[in-house]
């Protein structure tokens, strides 16, 4: 009797399933780029509601198995008849930063449960906005997809500098140890991804966390008591918060629901131009914010606070170009059993903020030049100077001197003040619409709208 050999795919082809050696490591990457922003937004919505501790973790929990839930509708695709449920392309999904603004001030006046009303419909929005994307896809070109893109990446840069300093609100925030960990931990993952070879440069990022982490212990930087103090099991429950349909909340959210539908674009461009260099299909598009509304909708169920794509984990896709869906898919499997049980995903939250800035500062870059690279896909006229800098300069200047809408009612400063990537979206569509075309910008939109847009699956 003879016994074939089992062939392993490569860590670099979509489909087919690696060696675990190989996979774990890049796997483990996405696990802790995600996981700290996954549960902090659970945590400050729980503390806006005043939420009693057991009822803080099922929060949490929830959002990281839900999360791991979403991520696998993105990855393994379910077809409902014709229709296929999810993008199939290789994406982590988890609880968004986006809404916590919102959501802090419904938490505050109507409770959680408002919040999970408002995501039910919210999803409910982000799937008609998902049916309706072979309409609404001709506004967003490579040059519009770009500047959004660009746009995310530049809004993160803070996000990784605050982390680098110890993180907003820490008590040792701006401390030399603090940046001295940052620093070291950036230098490894840099000198690593540039003068490694084979599977330390794609371990970069992780072998750079790793480092940093063990530095920051020697300077008694990390506490194990979360882990001592988490449950053994918690399981998300149905209806646990209720449902309350607040019609303040439901605009509120229904709004964001709507322009992250639409900013998924962006994560979804990038994931595609960064590893499969190409652009993301209509048909792409439509089952992948489709499945992102549905998951909320589901989601709210579970007691799981809004999620969306994660720019951080695009950013490592990108970086790396291990596109393989059972690698990513074996990252969602880590976040389910981080919900699943507690304790393991206390662990993975002792990761300071410093180790976390210094590995994902250059993962922002990667983002920020995935949107350049879009951008410059097109010839660069005078028109299609003016969107991207008119759109990212917007963008970038109103929510850094957001005081200047002081005088606006609080919904304005929610949707327009905090995100970058809202007003540098809708600039940059305005733009497009309005300023006239010259024959150049025509034929290359034709061109792309014929070719770069077909689905690469069909003969």
């Amino acid at each position: 009797m003879s016994f074939k050999s089992h062939t392993y795919a490569s860590v670099f082809d979509m489909d087919g399933i690696p060696r675990l050696s190989q996979a774990l490591p890049l796997a483990l990457q996405h696990v802790v780029a995600m996981i700290v922003g996954c549960v902090t937004p659970a945590i400050i919505v729980s503390g806006a509601a005043g939420l009693p501790n057991e009822e803080k973790i099922l929060l949490i929990q929830a959002s990281l198995v839900v999360s791991a839930l979403a991520t696998f509708l993105t990855l393994f695709p379910v077809r409902i008849g014709s229709f296929r449920l999810g993008a199939g392309l290789p994406m982590i999904l988890g609880v968004s930063f986006a809404y916590v603004p919102s959501m802090q001030s419904i938490a505050g006046t109507s409770g959680v449960s408002a919040i999970l009303g408002a995501q039910i419909i919210g999803g409910i929005i982000a799937v008609l906005v998902g049916l309706s994307i072979d309409k609404i896809r001709r506004f967003f070109p490579p040059l519009i997809a770009g500047t959004v893109v660009f746009t995310i990446g530049l809004s993160l840069y803070p996000t990784a500098i605050n982390y680098m300093a110890g993180g907003t609100g820490s008590a040792d925030y701006g401390s030399w140890k603090n940046w001295l960990i940052s620093i070291i931990t950036l230098v490894i993952v840099t000198l690593l991804n540039h003068f490694a070879k084979g599977f330390v440069k794609l371990a970069s990022i992780l072998i750079g966390m790793v480092c940093g982490y063990v530095i920051a212990m020697c300077f008694g930087m990390i506490s194990f008591d979360a882990v001592g103090e988490a449950a053994v099991v918690t399981v998300p429950q149905l209806f646990h918060f209720g449902l309350t349909f607040d019609p303040a909340a439901c605009v509120a959210l229904g709004l964001l629901f709507a322009i992250n539908a639409v900013q998924a674009i962006g994560d979804f461009s990038a994931t595609t131009t960064g590893g499969l260099d190409r652009q993301p299909t209509n048909q792409e598009l439509k089952s992948g914010i489709v499945g992102y509304g549905v998951t909320n909708v589901i989601g709210a169920c579970l007691g799981c606070l809004p999620t969306a794509t994660y720019s951080q984990n695009v950013g490592i896709v990108t970086t790396t170009r291990v596109v393989n869906r059972a690698t990513l898919g074996l990252a969602g499997m880590i976040i389910l059993i981080a919900g699943l049980f507690p304790k393991f995903s206390a662990l993975l939250t002792t990761i300071p903020y410093c180790v976390l800035g210094g590995a994902t500062v250059s993962v922002f870059a990667s983002i920020a030049m995935t949107g350049m690279k879009l951008v410059m896909s097109e010839k660069m006229t005078a028109r299609n100077t003016s969107i991207v800098g008119l759109a990212t300069a917007l963008g970038m200047g109103i929510t850094q001197a957001s005081a200047a809408l002081a005088d606006f009612p609080a919904w304005v400063m929610t949707v327009f003040g905090k995100s970058p990537v809202v007003i540098a979206t809708i600039a940059a569509i305005l733009l497009n619409v309005t300023l006239p075309r010259d024959r150049e910008t025509t034929a290359a939109e034709a061109e792309a709208a014929g070719t770069v847009m077909e689905d690469p699956t069909k003969s």
